[in-house]
């Protein structure tokens, strides 16, 4: 039976890890949002599932995964209730909770991402907050991003088991989610980004090591693959990029 995704059919955002991690594993899955109306798919579909009052465990927002009868809402949740399953983390729980440990961390700089063009509030546009957006994104180019990807970096050089991978000696979601990670920050701040991964070897090794993969590669080149756009959550404003 394929997974179920339901996630915006616009933009990459906070969906594109659970795509990655599904497509580097080769795992059949449907995603929603994308799919035609007439199917029983498309956005009304998510929708209404939602705001179905007879959903015991409703997710607050997408990304949520639907296995069967499971379902799974959160990015950082949907990965580790997939990962086993995809062989995407290793077998002992310390290496599974500090994989988790990882992509929590990745979802916090992936929401500091965001605020950079919506500092006060998601309900006002981008031209409402720009002086606002400006100062924020001074903070995070000079200041943020840099210290969570010296962070990645740290990570990736005391890793028991090499250096190729965040947790042990094999691909996790991890790596497939700070590869995303680094593909959004060089899009939205390409300037500040290269700045930062001129000192980041391992980081920027790691990330053309993922675009590599076979099937990481072919989805990048396929369809299914949604460019970035001033929709989601990595946005290009070049007046940002300091």
């Amino acid at each position: 039976m394929a997974y179920e995704l339901y996630y915006w059919p616009t933009i990459q955002g906070r969906g594109e890890f659970i795509r990655l991690a599904l497509e580097s594993a080769g795992a059949p899955y449907v995603d929603i949002a994308r799919g035609p109306q007439d199917d029983g798919q498309g956005v009304p579909a998510m929708t209404h599932f939602l705001e179905d009052k007879r959903v015991v465990h409703p997710p607050f927002a997408p990304p949520f995964l639907k296995d069967g009868a499971v379902v799974v809402g959160q990015t950082a949740a949907i990965l580790q209730y997939l990962a086993p399953e995809l062989k995407l983390v290793p077998r002992s729980e310390q290496a599974r909770i500090w994989t988790h440990q990882i992509q929590l961390t990745l979802c916090d700089i992936v929401a500091e991402a965001h605020d950079t063009h919506h500092p006060v509030g998601t309900g006002l546009y981008y031209e409402d907050q720009k002086a606002e957006a400006l100062r924020r994104s001074t903070e995070f180019c000079s200041a943020r991003m840099p210290k969570f990807l010296n962070w990645f970096e740290a990570v990736l050089a005391r890793n028991p088991a090499g250096q190729r991978h965040l947790v042990g000696g094999k691909l996790s979601y991890a790596d497939l989610s700070l590869f995303q990670v680094v593909e959004g920050l060089c899009y939205a701040f390409p300037k500040a980004s290269a700045r930062v991964l001129a000192k980041t070897p391992h980081v920027l090794k790691l990330r053309d090591r993922v675009a590599s993969l076979p099937r990481v590669a072919a989805y990048l080149r396929s369809e299914r693959r949604i460019a970035f756009n001033e929709d989601g959550i990595f946005r290009c404003y070049p007046e940002l990029d300091v």
